[in-house]
């Protein structure tokens, strides 16, 4: 997964910043904090429950390629 298609889920990430770690990106606080610190909490949104996560990988009962056939 590349950063350009990461990024492209925006409205997922921005969503899930805010339901898990309580940040509002248009309170400006992005402006204050560093590229890393974004990609860490960016990251970890993939490894907790997330919207982010479930796009990235769905339930098996969502997706196609693991889901079984009938």
């Amino acid at each position: 997964m590349s950063w350009p298609g990461l990024l492209a889920q925006w409205p997922l990430i921005e969503a899930d910043l805010h339901q898990v770690y309580g940040i509002d990106v248009e309170s400006g606080v992005l402006a204050q904090r560093t590229w890393r610190w974004l990609q860490l909490r960016i990251l970890a949104l993939l490894s907790t429950e997330s919207r982010l996560q479930r796009h990235f990988a769905p339930p098996p009962e969502d997706n196609p390629r693991t889901a079984r056939r009938r």
